[in-house]
């Protein structure tokens, strides 16, 4: 059996609860992302959505478990691993160019200065920015336009996995639109393969190929992983009128609304591996667990 690309195996995270025990925010999680899949974990808050990002990004080590991508186990921060972030995270001293130009070079070492920047030009178009904009610093530039550039920047970089973390919750709907669709357009393009957290869920059904969802926190666990069954490439517009859509809908809100409560503690299977559910013509097809990859 081959192994996936990325595999998170029977990790668990615990703090100290300022009272001489421990608080345990999810454990024994186990799932799995192939190459190129873009999937987007949905969870209450204080479920550890962000702690698993970090971990997978390198920014946090898991009390116990294993997180392997491409063969070799993650430890520490990596420009193999990119992040945006919900708060842009540029650096406000530097222009727009020289924010993306300062990550390719980095990443690139051995490349001439030309070449540094075509690429860094080519990763801003691609998310819709113009030259006009590439001498401004982040001060000078929209919300919107600083999410397009750290996007830009995390593209360009090539990395192994791209980490978004709610990174269009501080933009107005129609922005964040117009953003979703670039962010479509770019990883359609480069098979980057993506792992996001978002608490919108159209927008995970717009963007997702699956969809983890948590139970709540404390002791929180990944219970299920849905398929988005509605083809690509889709459109806010036109996806709602796929049968499936408001199927999936219903099934996302009613996990979120009553389920991630009712299973809120519960261990599940030996291995905790969330149950798969696939909806064919609006009807849900639960398959068992996963076998975690030997």
């Amino acid at each position: 059996m081959p192994k996936p690309y990325l595999s998170v195996e029977r990790m668990t995270q615990r703090y100290p609860d300022g009272e001489g025990g421990e608080l345990t925010v999810f454990e024994n999680a186990s799932f799995s992302v192939e190459k190129g899949e873009f999937v987007v974990i949905l969870g209450h808050s204080g479920c550890g959505k962000s702690t698993i990002m970090n971990i997978l990004s390198g920014l946090a080590d898991a009390s116990m478990g294993a997180v392997i991508m491409d063969g070799e186990e993650v430890s520490g921060p990596s420009l193999e691993r990119g992040v945006v972030f919900q708060n842009y995270s540029l650096l406000p001293w530097l222009t727009t160019i020289k924010n993306v130009t300062f990550a390719v070079r980095a990443r690139n070492p051995t490349w001439s200065k030309e070449q540094v920047l075509a690429h860094s030009k080519k990763h801003l178009e691609m998310v819709g920015l113009n030259e006009e904009v590439f001498n401004r610093k982040p001060s000078q530039l929209s919300g919107g336009m600083r999410q397009r550039v750290s996007i830009a920047r995390a593209f360009a970089i090539s990395p192994k996995l791209l980490l978004l973390d709610e990174p269009f919750g501080a933009l107005d709907a129609l922005t964040r639109g117009t953003i979703q669709d670039e962010l479509l357009k770019v990883w359609a393009g480069t098979n980057q393969t993506v792992f996001m957290i978002t608490h919108d869920i159209d927008e995970a059904i717009l963007l997702a190929d699956r969809i983890l969802l948590m139970t709540n926190g404390p002791f929180a666990r990944i219970a299920e992983s849905v398929d988005i069954t509605i083809p690509r490439p889709r459109t806010r517009t036109e996806i709602v009128e796929h049968p499936n859509y408001y199927s999936i809908r219903n099934h996302l809100v009613q996990f979120l609304g009553k389920r991630s409560k009712e299973l809120a503690g519960q261990t599940g299977a030996e291995e905790n591996r969330p149950e798969i559910v696939h909806y064919e013509n609006t009807k849900p097809v639960r398959g068992s667990k996963p076998k975690l990859a030997s």
